[in-house]
């Protein structure tokens, strides 16, 4: 920036003074006021050299401020202007008042240079005009490098496990989404779009994940999940195939294709002839219960570190041609030091209806984050409802509010718990009971009595009955306690619940809304 000398006013009278630096009275002497007007000159240049900010008179006709303004027309949307008002600048009031008493009043304000052109400033006006430039300041070859060195960083993030992956061309990954055709898109996430494609000469399927590219958090999202994902190798866990990295394109993760679809369209979209209902019988409801628990317990005990997914729900569980179930989606996913360690994280990301207490209210994070978000998916299983519906009746719309009261009875509550669409026979009973167990556990508003993974397994086995069932307790102890230790009012309830419902339509499903 320069400094054009010839443009800068040598005093300055602004009134209306958010700032004032006020003479006593009337009467002081020339001298007085001499030496205010030489501070405030000494003031303004100070700012001047220091800031670096160039100084324009608006109403100057010298040809620098004329080749100036010219020079800086394209950038107008770019800058702001500092207002230093005197004068004529002001409202009547001053303007008509004795100049010894205002001379050294001013203020300082933000204006656009359509606002300040637009000004109707008079002769008698006094005006320092301080241009700010507010662009990033980084000109077109100084941003490519720029990204060339974020890149060439994630490349050496990425390369202990690179050489295990396939690594795809944008040119490949384009051919395979037909050009990221619309009727392509399997899903969507809050920065990310999934393709359904087909790569190699097999023509084989994957399923490709493109983040959003003008995300900044985009290159520590994806080096993240690839460094999770790529290290996991489990039946019940969607494997990671590839990548691809494209400086002008953006970032790409490609997993395996699972064919059968998501839990969520099994279980909440209406069935071929517009009936309602889930096509999802019970012995695959518990097949799927069963399998993500031992897939979780992975991501928790299998794995040099404790893996924490954060964001499971059923459009995160993908089913493939026989049923069995599979846990995919780690863009949320987090590495701990053990599975009993809690960390705190400044930013809370997940799905409204799957987030634990501790990690919604405060942003602490463990592997009970894990058991909290599940214990919601068996309700789901167990009953067919969403987490969250608007549509619902009062006091009905938040499926883990309305259903602790029912867990209590157990068995009892079958009858009020069972998805109405499934036929409970003896058989099914048992199995039913034991998810019933499970889930009571698992959505225990306090962290300290959700079971580990490992034990919710052994209750949907039936081979270790709840640990806090047979304990005598008071009202309120256990671990399916219909309310918390600390109990929350009635209002707190309503409030949570109401933030929960944010953005919830009634024609649309809550799949995408996260808590950001």
């Amino acid at each position: 920036m320069g400094f054009f000398q010839s443009s800068c006013t040598d005093t300055a009278e602004p009134p209306n003074s958010i700032i004032a630096l006020r003479t006593p009275s009337s009467t002081d002497t020339d001298q007085y006021r001499d030496h205010n007007e030489l501070k405030l000159r000494t003031l303004l240049r100070k700012m001047v050299w220091e800031l670096g900010l160039p100084c324009f008179l608006p109403n100057g006709s010298n040809k620098s401020n004329k080749s100036s303004k010219i020079r800086n027309a394209n950038l107008e949307h770019n800058k702001a202007w500092l207002l230093a008002e005197s004068g004529g600048c002001a409202g009547p009031e001053l303007t008509n008042a004795d100049p010894q008493s205002v001379h050294s009043s001013f203020r300082f304000s933000l204006c656009s240079q359509v606002e300040l052109e637009s000004m109707n400033m008079n002769s008698s006006a006094f005006a320092t005009v301080l241009l700010v430039n507010l662009d990033n300041g980084l000109n077109e070859t100084r941003a490519k490098e720029l990204k060339w060195r974020r890149i060439q960083s994630l490349e050496r993030n990425i390369s202990p496990v690179a050489n295990s992956l396939v690594r795809f061309s944008y040119s490949e990954i384009l051919a395979a989404t037909c050009n990221f055709s619309k009727g392509r898109v399997l899903g969507r996430g809050a920065l990310s779009f999934v393709f359904r494609g087909r790569v190699g000469l097999l023509r084989t399927a994957v399923a490709i994940k493109r983040l959003d590219k003008k995300d900044n958090e985009s290159p520590k999202a994806f080096c993240r999940e690839l460094m999770i994902a790529s290290s996991l190798h489990n039946p019940n866990i969607v494997p990671l195939v590839g990548f691809c990295i494209d400086p002008e394109e953006g970032l790409f993760l490609v997993y395996q294709f699972v064919s059968g679809g998501s839990l969520e369209r099994h279980l909440h979209e209406k069935m071929r002839g517009g009936k309602g209902g889930s096509s999802l019988p019970w012995s695959v409801r518990y097949k799927v219960a069963l399998g993500i628990a031992q897939a979780i317990a992975y991501l928790h005990n299998g794995t040099d570190r404790c893996v924490v997914h954060r964001d499971i729900k059923p459009s995160n569980i993908l089913l493939s041609s026989k049923k069995i179930p599979k846990l995919c989606d780690f863009g949320l996913a987090t590495w701990t030091s053990a599975p009993s360690v809690t960390f705190l994280c400044k930013t809370v990301k997940g799905t409204f209806g799957y987030l634990a207490p501790e990690y919604f209210q405060h942003g602490k994070v463990s592997d009970k984050t894990d058991v909290y978000a599940f214990g919601v998916v068996l309700l789901e299983l167990i009953t067919g409802r969403k987490p969250i519906e608007a549509r619902r009746p009062p006091g009905e719309e938040n499926l883990v509010l309305w259903a602790k009261p029912l867990l209590q009875k157990g068995k009892g509550a079958i009858t009020e718990l069972l998805d109405p669409h499934l036929k409970c026979t003896s058989r099914k009973t048992t199995q039913i009971t034991q998810m019933i167990q499970a889930a009571a556990a698992c959505i225990s508003n306090e962290e300290s009595r959700r079971p580990s993974i490992t034990e919710i397994i052994a209750i949907l086995r039936g081979e270790e009955e709840p640990i806090y069932y047979n304990k005598k307790k008071s009202k309120i102890s256990g671990i399916i306690e219909c309310y918390p230790q600390k109990q929350e009012t009635k209002s707190e309830m309503s409030n949570h619940l109401a933030l929960a419902m944010l953005g919830v339509s009634e024609f649309e499903d809550d799949d995408h809304l996260c808590c950001r």
